[in-house]
Protein backbone atom coordinates (compact mmCIF):
# COMPACT_ATOMS: atom_id res chain seq x y z
CA UNK A 1 0.00 0.00 0.00
CA UNK A 2 1.08 3.63 -0.33
CA UNK A 3 2.09 5.49 2.81
CA UNK A 4 1.22 9.09 3.58
CA UNK A 5 4.28 10.32 1.66
CA UNK A 6 3.75 7.98 -1.28
CA UNK A 7 6.36 5.50 -0.04
CA UNK A 8 5.66 1.78 -0.29
CA UNK A 9 4.89 0.47 3.19
CA UNK A 10 4.60 -3.31 3.82
CA UNK A 11 1.93 -5.11 5.80
CA UNK A 12 3.32 -4.69 9.27
CA UNK A 13 5.07 -7.75 10.72
CA UNK A 14 6.52 -8.11 14.20
CA UNK A 15 7.82 -5.09 16.12
CA UNK A 16 11.18 -3.92 14.85
CA UNK A 17 14.03 -5.73 16.62
CA UNK A 18 16.85 -3.63 17.94
CA UNK A 19 20.00 -5.25 19.28
CA UNK A 20 21.22 -4.17 22.69
CA UNK A 21 22.90 -0.84 22.44
CA UNK A 22 21.29 0.23 19.16
CA UNK A 23 20.53 3.92 19.39
CA UNK A 24 17.71 5.79 17.72
CA UNK A 25 17.92 9.37 16.56
CA UNK A 26 15.09 11.46 18.01
CA UNK A 27 13.51 14.74 16.95
CA UNK A 28 16.38 16.96 17.99
CA UNK A 29 19.14 14.55 17.00
CA UNK A 30 19.46 13.18 20.55
CA UNK A 31 20.17 9.51 21.12
CA UNK A 32 17.38 7.42 22.59
CA UNK A 33 18.43 4.79 25.15
CA UNK A 34 17.85 1.09 24.31
CA UNK A 35 14.75 0.87 26.55
CA UNK A 36 13.15 3.80 24.77
CA UNK A 37 14.20 2.31 21.41
CA UNK A 38 12.41 -0.93 22.24
CA UNK A 39 9.30 0.97 23.26
CA UNK A 40 9.32 2.88 19.99
CA UNK A 41 9.77 -0.35 18.05
CA UNK A 42 6.59 -1.87 19.54
CA UNK A 43 4.44 1.26 19.31
CA UNK A 44 1.87 2.33 16.79
CA UNK A 45 4.74 3.63 14.65
CA UNK A 46 5.42 0.03 13.65
CA UNK A 47 4.47 0.32 10.00
CA UNK A 48 6.48 3.51 9.56
CA UNK A 49 9.53 2.07 11.32
CA UNK A 50 9.32 -1.02 9.12
CA UNK A 51 8.95 1.25 6.11
CA UNK A 52 12.06 3.22 7.03
CA UNK A 53 14.01 -0.03 7.30
CA UNK A 54 14.02 -0.32 3.52
CA UNK A 55 12.62 2.86 2.01
CA UNK A 56 13.49 6.55 2.01
CA UNK A 57 10.62 7.40 4.40
CA UNK A 58 11.81 9.86 7.03
CA UNK A 59 9.64 12.02 9.26
CA UNK A 60 10.47 14.09 12.36
CA UNK A 61 8.31 11.75 14.44
CA UNK A 62 10.05 8.55 13.38
CA UNK A 63 13.54 7.79 14.74
CA UNK A 64 16.16 6.57 12.30
CA UNK A 65 17.90 3.27 13.17
CA UNK A 66 21.62 3.57 13.85
CA UNK A 67 24.09 0.73 13.28
CA UNK A 68 25.12 -0.78 16.66
CA UNK A 69 28.83 -0.80 15.83
CA UNK A 70 29.44 2.23 13.62
CA UNK A 71 26.69 4.51 15.05
CA UNK A 72 25.97 5.51 11.45
CA UNK A 73 22.37 5.67 10.13
CA UNK A 74 21.44 2.39 8.48
CA UNK A 75 18.57 1.10 6.38
CA UNK A 76 19.53 -2.55 6.84
CA UNK A 77 16.85 -4.65 8.53
CA UNK A 78 17.75 -6.62 11.64
CA UNK A 79 17.96 -10.38 11.13
CA UNK A 80 14.95 -12.57 11.85
CA UNK A 81 15.65 -14.95 14.72
CA UNK A 82 14.21 -18.29 15.74
CA UNK A 83 10.96 -17.74 17.61
CA UNK A 84 10.21 -14.41 15.90
CA UNK A 85 6.87 -13.98 14.17
CA UNK A 86 7.46 -14.25 10.42
CA UNK A 87 6.70 -10.84 8.87
CA UNK A 88 3.43 -10.72 6.96
CA UNK A 89 3.24 -9.21 3.48
CA UNK A 90 1.11 -9.00 0.35
CA UNK A 91 2.80 -9.91 -2.93
CA UNK A 92 2.22 -10.90 -6.53
CA UNK A 93 3.07 -14.53 -7.32
CA UNK A 94 2.77 -16.97 -10.20
CA UNK A 95 -0.45 -18.15 -8.48
CA UNK A 96 -1.91 -14.65 -8.10
CA UNK A 97 -1.84 -12.11 -5.26
CA UNK A 98 -1.38 -13.56 -1.78
CA UNK A 99 -1.30 -12.26 1.78
CA UNK A 100 1.35 -14.46 3.33
CA UNK A 101 -0.15 -15.28 6.74
CA UNK A 102 -3.60 -15.85 5.25
CA UNK A 103 -2.09 -18.07 2.55
CA UNK A 104 -0.29 -20.15 5.19
CA UNK A 105 -3.48 -20.68 7.19
CA UNK A 106 -2.98 -23.54 9.67
CA UNK A 107 -0.12 -25.08 7.70
CA UNK A 108 3.60 -25.07 8.21
CA UNK A 109 5.40 -23.11 5.52
CA UNK A 110 8.75 -22.92 3.74
CA UNK A 111 9.79 -19.61 2.19
CA UNK A 112 12.98 -19.88 0.15
CA UNK A 113 14.69 -17.25 -1.99
CA UNK A 114 16.57 -17.35 -5.27
CA UNK A 115 19.22 -14.86 -6.42
CA UNK A 116 17.75 -14.37 -9.91
CA UNK A 117 15.56 -15.95 -12.58
CA UNK A 118 17.11 -18.02 -15.36
CA UNK A 119 20.01 -19.18 -13.19
CA UNK A 120 21.22 -22.81 -13.30
CA UNK A 121 21.30 -23.78 -9.62
CA UNK A 122 17.91 -22.20 -8.91
CA UNK A 123 16.40 -24.04 -11.87
CA UNK A 124 17.42 -27.40 -10.36
CA UNK A 125 16.20 -26.37 -6.89
CA UNK A 126 12.75 -25.32 -8.05
CA UNK A 127 12.42 -28.51 -10.07
CA UNK A 128 13.32 -30.61 -7.03
CA UNK A 129 10.94 -28.67 -4.76
CA UNK A 130 8.12 -29.26 -7.27
CA UNK A 131 8.96 -32.96 -7.46
CA UNK A 132 8.98 -33.26 -3.66
CA UNK A 133 5.78 -31.30 -3.12
CA UNK A 134 3.81 -34.46 -2.14
CA UNK A 135 6.36 -35.08 0.64
CA UNK A 136 5.79 -31.58 1.99
CA UNK A 137 2.01 -31.86 1.68
CA UNK A 138 2.08 -35.12 3.66
CA UNK A 139 3.62 -33.12 6.50
CA UNK A 140 1.12 -30.24 6.17
CA UNK A 141 3.80 -27.93 4.75
CA UNK A 142 3.23 -25.33 2.03
CA UNK A 143 6.19 -24.17 -0.04
CA UNK A 144 6.69 -20.80 -1.71
CA UNK A 145 9.70 -19.39 -3.55
CA UNK A 146 10.91 -15.84 -4.09
CA UNK A 147 13.05 -14.09 -6.68
CA UNK A 148 13.73 -10.38 -7.13
CA UNK A 149 12.74 -10.50 -10.79
CA UNK A 150 9.30 -9.42 -12.11
CA UNK A 151 6.34 -11.73 -12.66
CA UNK A 152 6.70 -11.88 -16.45
CA UNK A 153 10.21 -13.32 -16.03
CA UNK A 154 8.88 -15.93 -13.58
CA UNK A 155 6.35 -17.06 -16.17
CA UNK A 156 9.01 -17.57 -18.83
CA UNK A 157 11.39 -19.25 -16.37
CA UNK A 158 8.64 -21.65 -15.27
CA UNK A 159 8.56 -23.04 -18.82
CA UNK A 160 12.31 -23.63 -18.72
CA UNK A 161 12.00 -25.41 -15.37
CA UNK A 162 9.39 -27.78 -16.76
CA UNK A 163 11.43 -28.40 -19.89
CA UNK A 164 14.77 -29.04 -18.19
CA UNK A 165 13.67 -30.66 -14.90
CA UNK A 166 10.77 -32.73 -16.17
CA UNK A 167 8.26 -31.30 -13.70
CA UNK A 168 6.08 -28.19 -13.81
CA UNK A 169 6.26 -25.52 -11.13
CA UNK A 170 3.36 -26.42 -8.81
CA UNK A 171 3.71 -23.86 -6.04
CA UNK A 172 3.77 -20.03 -6.02
CA UNK A 173 6.87 -18.04 -6.85
CA UNK A 174 6.89 -14.49 -5.44
CA UNK A 175 7.80 -11.61 -7.74
CA UNK A 176 9.79 -9.14 -5.62
CA UNK A 177 11.35 -6.65 -8.09
CA UNK A 178 11.47 -3.85 -5.50
CA UNK A 179 13.05 -6.23 -2.92
CA UNK A 180 10.30 -5.39 -0.40
CA UNK A 181 10.01 -8.95 0.92
CA UNK A 182 13.72 -9.66 0.49
CA UNK A 183 14.60 -6.71 2.73
CA UNK A 184 11.86 -7.58 5.22
CA UNK A 185 13.42 -11.04 5.64
CA UNK A 186 17.04 -9.81 5.42
CA UNK A 187 17.69 -11.94 2.32
CA UNK A 188 20.13 -9.50 0.71
CA UNK A 189 23.64 -9.69 2.15
CA UNK A 190 25.66 -6.74 0.77
CA UNK A 191 29.04 -8.42 1.25
CA UNK A 192 27.86 -11.30 -0.93
CA UNK A 193 25.87 -9.20 -3.42
CA UNK A 194 24.08 -5.90 -2.85
CA UNK A 195 21.34 -6.62 -5.40
CA UNK A 196 20.45 -10.29 -5.44
CA UNK A 197 19.17 -12.43 -2.59
CA UNK A 198 21.24 -15.19 -1.02
CA UNK A 199 19.75 -18.70 -0.82
CA UNK A 200 17.67 -18.25 2.32
CA UNK A 201 15.30 -20.82 3.81
CA UNK A 202 12.69 -20.02 6.47
CA UNK A 203 10.58 -22.74 8.06
CA UNK A 204 7.47 -21.28 9.68
CA UNK A 205 5.14 -23.06 12.11
CA UNK A 206 1.32 -22.79 12.09
CA UNK A 207 1.54 -20.16 14.85
CA UNK A 208 3.63 -18.09 12.36
CA UNK A 209 6.84 -18.33 14.39
CA UNK A 210 10.12 -18.99 12.61
CA UNK A 211 11.47 -22.43 13.54
CA UNK A 212 14.43 -22.76 11.18
CA UNK A 213 16.62 -20.48 9.11
CA UNK A 214 19.33 -21.66 6.71
CA UNK A 215 21.49 -19.48 4.47
CA UNK A 216 23.40 -20.98 1.56
CA UNK A 217 25.90 -19.18 -0.67
CA UNK A 218 24.79 -18.54 -4.25
CA UNK A 219 27.13 -21.26 -5.56
CA UNK A 220 25.63 -24.06 -3.43
CA UNK A 221 22.27 -25.70 -4.07
CA UNK A 222 20.02 -26.55 -1.14
CA UNK A 223 19.52 -30.04 0.28
CA UNK A 224 15.76 -30.58 0.43
CA UNK A 225 16.19 -33.98 2.10
CA UNK A 226 17.79 -32.15 5.03
CA UNK A 227 14.92 -29.66 5.15
CA UNK A 228 12.44 -32.56 5.29
CA UNK A 229 14.51 -34.15 8.06
CA UNK A 230 14.33 -30.99 10.16
CA UNK A 231 10.57 -30.73 9.58
CA UNK A 232 10.16 -34.32 10.83
CA UNK A 233 12.22 -33.50 13.90
CA UNK A 234 10.38 -30.27 14.71
CA UNK A 235 6.95 -31.84 14.28
CA UNK A 236 7.92 -34.81 16.46
CA UNK A 237 9.50 -32.76 19.23
CA UNK A 238 6.55 -30.35 19.27
CA UNK A 239 4.36 -33.23 20.47
CA UNK A 240 6.72 -35.40 22.54
CA UNK A 241 9.31 -34.46 25.16
CA UNK A 242 12.22 -35.68 23.07
CA UNK A 243 15.11 -34.33 21.03
CA UNK A 244 16.66 -35.87 17.93
CA UNK A 245 20.36 -36.84 17.91
CA UNK A 246 23.01 -36.22 15.29
CA UNK A 247 22.13 -37.46 11.79
CA UNK A 248 18.73 -38.62 13.03
CA UNK A 249 16.17 -39.70 10.45
CA UNK A 250 12.48 -40.40 10.96
CA UNK A 251 12.06 -43.80 12.59
CA UNK A 252 15.36 -43.67 14.46
CA UNK A 253 15.86 -43.61 18.22
CA UNK A 254 15.43 -40.28 20.00
CA UNK A 255 16.67 -38.68 23.21
CA UNK A 256 14.44 -38.03 26.21
CA UNK A 257 14.86 -34.40 27.28
CA UNK A 258 16.64 -33.98 30.67
CA UNK A 259 13.64 -32.23 32.28
CA UNK A 260 11.71 -35.52 32.23
CA UNK A 261 12.45 -37.67 35.29
CA UNK A 262 12.99 -41.42 35.01
CA UNK A 263 9.63 -42.01 36.70
CA UNK A 264 7.88 -39.76 34.20
CA UNK A 265 9.80 -41.35 31.33
CA UNK A 266 8.53 -44.82 32.22
CA UNK A 267 4.96 -43.55 31.85
CA UNK A 268 5.52 -41.42 28.76
CA UNK A 269 7.64 -43.93 26.84
CA UNK A 270 6.17 -47.42 27.30
CA UNK A 271 8.69 -48.89 24.84
CA UNK A 272 11.32 -48.26 27.52
CA UNK A 273 14.58 -46.38 27.37
CA UNK A 274 18.31 -46.95 27.74
CA UNK A 275 20.28 -44.77 30.15
CA UNK A 276 23.76 -44.06 28.79
CA UNK A 277 24.33 -41.16 31.19
CA UNK A 278 21.80 -39.57 33.56
CA UNK A 279 21.40 -36.77 31.01
CA UNK A 280 21.47 -39.07 27.95
CA UNK A 281 18.55 -41.51 27.71
CA UNK A 282 17.60 -43.07 24.42
CA UNK A 283 14.17 -44.42 23.46
CA UNK A 284 12.50 -45.61 20.24
CA UNK A 285 10.74 -42.85 18.34
CA UNK A 286 7.25 -42.35 19.79
CA UNK A 287 4.35 -42.99 17.46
Amino acid sequence: MQGALGVLTPVCGPPARFAHGVKLRGRGGERAPPRQAAALGSSGLCSRIHGSAFSPLRTPDVPDPVHPFTNEPTNIAMAIRLGDIAPDFTAETTDGTIQFHKWLGDSWGILFSHPKDYTPVCTTELGMAARMKPEFEARNVKIIGLSVDPLKDHEGWSKDIEETQGVALNFPLIADPDSKVANMYDMIHPKADNTFTVRSVFLIAPDKTVKLTITYPASTGRNFDEILRVIDSLQLTAVHQVATPVNWKSGGDVIIVPTVTDEEARKKFPAGFKTIKPYLRVTPQPV
